[in-house]
């Protein structure tokens, strides 16, 4: 009988052992994307940017710079230069540079005003300096055009990748002081005002309208969708946002997807638009160096999530075959600090 008992016993637990072994955890499997963007703004060469590393962890295809990639503010070329000079003796960014493709676009302060426009009387002189920086050779047509905006494409196995680079600061009009309210600026509608000037602007619209590829990503600098805060943004010139709406939707381009920065915050921004098959995306990341850290709240109808004020870098993932974009606004050593997923 004890033999017995000790058999069931036995029998009992190998039953509960295999019953338990029968038992998967299903985890969720994450693709590895076919093309790696990383971005970021406001970056104070002076001041330690502690997410290079980081950067180069995430294995990026391109590095863009949205816009204030040094803090000049200054009319003294020799003075700009030299503080581009000191961005790149960062040993971070000098690694970065060395591994990674590295392209942008300049906002106000690297421009040489703080937000600075077409009126700036050294813009020519500082778009050498800045098209140096970028080691753009000098036969390079950018180096004969007005304004430092510039397209890449980048073909990988599972398809192709395009990259606009827009200048909003060369061309751009007047901003118009709100003094009737406690904003900075207040919208204009000037059908003559402009962010991007006549060149520029048939110049995008026949990258768009030829561009076969499966993503087409814009960085502008400055925000597109969020434009009621009364800084500066696109949404200063109702009419240019408007036009831009109907250029991405008139080309047929696919996978158009909005970056920024400008602001010391980092948000998404998403917005319907008529006649496109996918909601528009604006990214802002701002800053690498320093941040808004004092945030307290301001109005944007498009907002997804919530306003980080932290300092931050973004990653976007592409999966060209599933036509799925993945948003991530980045801190220090790989904290992911908000995330959006899109599908295109």
């Amino acid at each position: 009988m004890k033999q017995f008992h000790i058999y069931v016993a036995v029998l009992v637990l190998f039953s509960a052992c295999k019953k338990k072994a029968e038992k998967t955890v299903e985890v969720e499997e994450q693709s590895t994307p076919d093309f790696v963007v990383a971005f970021g703004s406001c970056n104070m060469s002076q001041e330690p940017n502690y997410f290079w590393d980081d950067i180069l962890a995430e294995k990026p295809d391109v590095w863009i710079w949205g816009g204030d990639i040094v803090y000049a503010d200054t009319d003294d070329v020799d003075r700009l230069r030299s503080i581009y000079a000191m961005q790149d003796t960062v040993a971070g960014y000098a690694k970065l540079r060395n591994e990674v493709p590295v392209i942008g676009t300049w906002d106000d302060h690297d421009f040489g005003v703080n937000d600075g426009g077409s009126d700036f009387a050294i813009k020519a002189e500082s778009q050498q300096v800045f098209l140096d920086f970028m080691d753009v050779p000098q036969d390079s047509g950018r180096r004969t055009q007005e304004g430092v905006y510039a397209s890449h494409d980048y073909e990988v196995p599972a398809g192709k990748v395009k990259v606009i680079v827009l200048d909003t600061r060369y061309f751009r009009s007047e901003l118009i002081d709100d003094t009737d309210s406690k904003k900075r600026y207040k919208p204009t509608t000037d059908s003559t005002a402009t962010v991007l000037g006549a060149a520029q602007w048939q110049w995008l619209e026949k990258e768009l309208n030829g561009s076969d590829a499966d993503f087409n990503l814009i960085m502008s600098s400055i925000q597109v969708l969020s434009g009621e805060h009364g800084f500066e943004t696109w949404g200063n010139f109702p009419l240019e946002v408007k036009k831009l709406e109907n250029i991405i939707v008139q080309s047929g381009a696919k996978g158009v997807i909005l970056l920024s920065g400008d602001r010391h915050i980092s948000e998404f921004s998403r917005a319907e638009v008529e006649g496109l098959s996918y909601p528009l995306v604006d990214f802002t990341s701002s800053g690498l160096t320093h941040s808004y850290s004092s945030f307290s709240g301001e109005p944007n109808q498009h907002r997804v999530g919530e306003v980080v004020s932290d300092k931050s870098y973004g990653i976007i993932n592409l999966n060209i075959e599933e036509k799925k974009a993945e948003f991530k606004i980045m801190g220090d050593n790989g904290t992911v600090l908000q995330e959006l997923k899109q599908s295109y």
